[in-house]
């Protein structure tokens, strides 16, 4: 994949038609997370004492001591995602900044969480977003109460929204959340096994569960907002789960060869957790004498692994897992075009859609 755009060099400006170029997905994915921003604000400023602080840290308003700052928050492409298929299909984003900012929470939440399910406590990165992770500042378990903070912030957006849409979002975002856990639950099992044992299609479904569903669940409920249709909401769902599933293998390539000041998580993350990643887990698969050197390193343990990740990730390289990851996630883009033209065969409509998944799956690193 190819470098974008950086957003930090098109300014803001209000929702508007369908943008088609990658400075004008920019512009409305940073509109979008402005928007929303306020009732995420709104949302954790309701939390009692160090729920609040927790989730202030997380979200990059005050440091780990508690000082005011003015870190980076995240992307927020879920919730930009819930407020572009509104206007996709002809209703008013505006309506729907409240379930955008559920879907904002219900996303964060993961990021939070102490379980096996949640990233920053199971693969311990140290910093997320250019600063210390919340578990490595505040301990896993208030990582863990913050989580479940967040996601229980998210319902109560949903419960309290008039939108008659509403509750058949919030129905539909607790399903996600389900679904999520139960992705991370059989990602996990696929972590206890065997690297033999481990297919590609295997990993690509708890892909498809832990990053495609809530990418799903995010244009569905875009689509409830603007009154569609049951077929309507269920091709956008598809339209979502194909484009998340780009997402994690674009994420996933950036795992191990993101320039960390970019990602602000660590350079070859991944590896040096000896993650089963979609690029080692297809240099694996590759039948090279790469894969084959690749499967002695992880048959060594993680300390062969983690010791030295730069050699690892040349190897993984040379054994195609970086090519196959990006040639599959333009695949799933394809995938997710059908579902979209499906959802919306108004290519003018559509085009906003589209432009604000590319943006996000072409990510520079």
């Amino acid at each position: 994949m190819t470098g974008t755009t950086d957003m930090t060099r098109c300014a803001p400006r209000p929702l508007g038609p369908g943008p088609t170029e990658e400075c004008e997905a920019a512009e409305n994915l940073a509109a979008a997370r402005l928007r929303v921003d306020l009732e995420l604000r709104a949302a954790v400023d309701s939390l009692p004492g160090w729920l609040r602080r927790t989730a202030l840290h997380h979200f990059g308003r005050e440091g780990a001591d508690g000082t005011p700052a003015a870190g980076n928050a995240g992307k927020a492409a879920r919730s930009a995602l819930v407020l572009t298929a509104v206007r996709a299909l002809g209703g008013d984003p505006l309506t729907a900044v409240g379930a955008a900012a559920a879907v904002e929470l219900t996303h964060n939440s993961t990021l939070l969480h102490d379980t096996p399910l949640y990233d920053d406590v199971r693969d311990r990165d140290v910093t997320r977003r250019n600063r210390p992770a919340v578990w490595t500042a505040f301990g896993d378990a208030d990582a863990s109460l913050a989580g479940d903070a967040l996601g229980r912030l998210a319902q109560r957006l949903l419960a309290e929204d008039p939108h008659p849409g509403a509750p058949a979002a919030a129905a539909r975002l607790a399903a996600c959340a389900v679904e999520l856990r139960a992705g991370q639950r059989a990602d996990r099992a696929l972590e206890g096994r065997a690297l033999e044992d481990v297919s590609l299609e295997e990993r690509l479904g708890t892909a498809e569960a832990k990053t495609g569903a809530l990418l799903g669940c995010a244009c569905a409920i875009g689509a409830v907002y603007a009154g569609a249709g049951a077929d309507t909401v269920a091709a956008l769902d598809g339209f979502g789960r194909q484009a998340g599933l780009a997402f994690q293998l674009i994420d996933d390539v950036i795992g191990i060869w993101g320039d960390p000041a970019r990602t602000g998580t660590p350079a070859r993350s991944d590896l040096a957790v000896r993650g089963m990643s979609l690029p080692v887990l297809a240099a694996l698969a590759s039948g090279t004498p790469e894969g084959a050197a690749l499967a002695g390193l992880y048959g060594r343990g993680r300390e062969a692994v983690a010791g030295d990740p730069e050699r690892v990730a040349q190897v993984v390289e040379r054994a195609g897992g970086r090519d196959w990851a990006q040639s599959h996630a333009a695949d799933r883009m394809s995938r997710a075009l059908g579902e979209l033209a499906r959802a919306v065969p108004d290519p003018v409509r559509a085009d906003g859609l589209f432009a604000l998944t590319e943006y996000v799956t072409r990510r520079s690193y």
